[in-house]
């Protein structure tokens, strides 16, 4: 079970953190840091075969690939965002943070402006004219 492994990381790491933060609090942040790309780091072979399946859902339902790929953008900069939004909290720098997150739901509407703009164009070709 890989998610009692990240957990036992994530406390571990915690732990640890605290017990440093008292006398080294760079190396805190560092080990919170590395702690959460270790994590970020044993996900990306789970996030790859969902990537794979969903692809392959897709090809088989005969929808644009273009679409799905889109979609899948969209979640990862979401993802990310909010993974470098918590880093920058953790180092206590909320309005960093905060911009990061502006910048994630900037990026995330300007991808998805094409499939809005094919939604809209579907519904008024249902339309009776």
């Amino acid at each position: 079970m890989e998610i009692i492994q990240i957990v036992g990381l994530g406390l571990i790491a915690t732990f640890l953190a605290l017990v440093v933060k008292e006398q080294k609090p760079v190396f805190a942040f560092l080990l919170t840091v590395f702690a959460g790309v270790l994590i970020f780091i044993f996900l990306v072979g789970k996030i790859s075969e969902i990537i794979g399946m969903l692809e392959e859902l897709a090809d088989n339902a005969n929808i644009n690939l273009v679409y799905v790929q889109t979609i899948l953008k969209i979640i990862g900069i979401a993802y990310i965002a909010e993974f470098g939004a918590q880093i920058a909290k953790d180092a206590g720098q909320g309005a960093i943070a905060s911009k990061i997150e502006l910048a994630g739901k900037v990026l995330i509407m300007i991808m998805a402006i094409p499939i809005i703009s094919v939604i809209i164009e579907t519904v008024i070709g249902l339309l009776p004219s």
